[in-house]
């Protein structure tokens, strides 16, 4: 994610990456075990497939599994890691991931035959932090119970949001792919890859900062200081945009890259005919946006608050994904204004009677089955919920995406067999 609404960046240190013989050989050997298992035609496959469902000519529905609870996934120490260097520690975490990924729950994920060397930049982000109390009931845990204190509270508070600048560390870059080349040299191919899909959702921030009654209050009370907020926050996040395009900065995203909260972007549309290969722009990638704040709120309100001030992000982008959390059904009416909309978030809370209904054929429904069915497992139910969705759906362009996994209660196999049943069903 590029921005996280709970600190400000620290400018990475610029200087060279020097491992020792042990790190070299544990990231070596891991690198090899991508390779071969990249090497797997079956990647291949998977991309068509993906790339026919996002084309809107669905061969059968694609599964997918993020936002893991990693801290719950070890088994036979297979994610221990073994590195000390914090350069070294990121990149051998990445691949124990992939790896352990593709062994247990792979679904229909893709890896690619090269390894990715992102470049390294600095953004000063929005300017404000949250202030906010927390509570856990695991300290391993990234998920936790939060209360926001209220930081906006008046007009002239809005100033404290602040435009971001983008700095491109060119040194910084170049030391990681000249240690990633030295790592993987004649075992696989590297490539430096640029900022790809971002996570555009002013709503997750401002609620941070304003309070989720405060600001629910406003849109009726103050609705003038809530455009203002808003747009405020859209010209962040344009800026930004600007700046990465400015610095040519930016890389494709129809390919094994999440989007939106879906899943991959692989598709014929994009990067479309007017691409430079040496230059990406937003027009050549997926946009996306969402108010999950905004479940109970009507769809008026939803489009005057949110996506009438959002479309001057989402024309610049050549495909839209929409939505996360939020209940969508009932607004489909809104959501066919949005210029090149081609997948919508159909989440645990819809009436899926009413959102095929409304979207049809003529998007991908990307769903999300509830993860809360990990506490009391039961595969029975399971599968009836999959199963339930994809008989009511038959005809669509529908994606599974079990994602925002709290806890499987420290049994990954719960993961592993949900990830099986959803294969066998879309496979049937």
């Amino acid at each position: 994610m590029l921005h996280d609404p709970s600190h400000i960046p620290q400018k990475p240190v610029e200087q060279e990456i020097v491992l020792s013989g042990f790190e070299k050989d544990i990231l070596r050997r891991l690198g090899s075990e991508i390779a071969s298992i990249s090497s797997l035609l079956v990647h291949r496959e998977k991309a068509r497939l993906w790339q026919k469902m996002n084309d809107l000519h669905q061969e059968r529905p694609m599964v997918w599994i993020n936002e893991i609870p990693w801290h719950e996934m070890n088994v036979n120490d297979e994610l221990t890691l073994q590195t000390n260097h914090p350069w070294a520690r990121d990149l051998e975490q990445t691949l124990r991931r992939t790896i352990y990924q593709w062994k247990h729950l792979p679904c229909d994920m893709v890896i690619n035959d090269y390894l990715d060397c992102p470049i390294v930049y600095h953004t000063t982000d929005f300017g404000i932090l949250e202030d906010v109390d927390t509570v856990f009931t695991d300290d391993k845990n990234e998920i936790y119970s939060r209360h926001f204190n209220v930081q906006i509270k008046e007009p002239e508070d809005i100033e404290k949001i602040k435009l971001p600048k983008i700095t491109y560390l060119k040194k910084a870059t170049q030391y990681s792919l000249d240690a990633m080349i030295d790592l993987f040299s004649g075992i696989i191919p590297v490539k430096k890859v640029g900022q790809t899909h971002i996570w555009y959702t002013p709503w997750d921030f401002l609620i941070r900062w304003w309070g989720i009654e405060e600001a629910m209050m406003d849109l009726y009370m103050r609705p003038e200081m809530v455009h203002a907020a808003y747009e405020k926050m859209v010209d962040a996040w344009m800026h930004e945009l600007d700046q990465f395009e400015a610095q040519n900065l930016l890389s494709l995203d129809c390919n094994n890259t999440r989007i939106g909260s879906g899943g991959y972007g692989y598709s014929s549309h994009l990067p479309g005919p007017d691409f430079k290969p040496d230059y990406v722009r937003p027009i050549n990638m997926w946009g996306c946006s969402n108010a999950q704040i905004f479940s109970s709120v009507s769809p008026e309100m939803h489009w005057e608050f949110a996506l009438e001030h959002d479309l001057r992000w989402l024309k610049r982008f050549g495909l839209i994904y929409y939505g996360c959390c939020e209940p969508l059904d009932f607004k489909a009416d809104i959501l066919k204004r949005i210029p090149n909309l081609r997948k919508v978030s159909v989440s645990p809370w819809v009436n899926t009677e009413k959102a095929v209904e409304g979207f049809s054929n003529k998007y991908v429904l990307s769903r999300k089955p509830s993860p809360a069915i990990f506490i009391d497992w039961d595969a029975t139910e399971a599968r009836k919920q999959l199963s339930d969705f994809k008989d009511a759906a038959e005809g669509c362009n529908v994606e599974f995406i079990m994602k925002d996994i709290s806890t499987v209660k420290y049994q990954p196999q719960k993961l592993w067999e949900w990830a099986d049943i959803a294969m066998r069903l879309v496979n049937e």
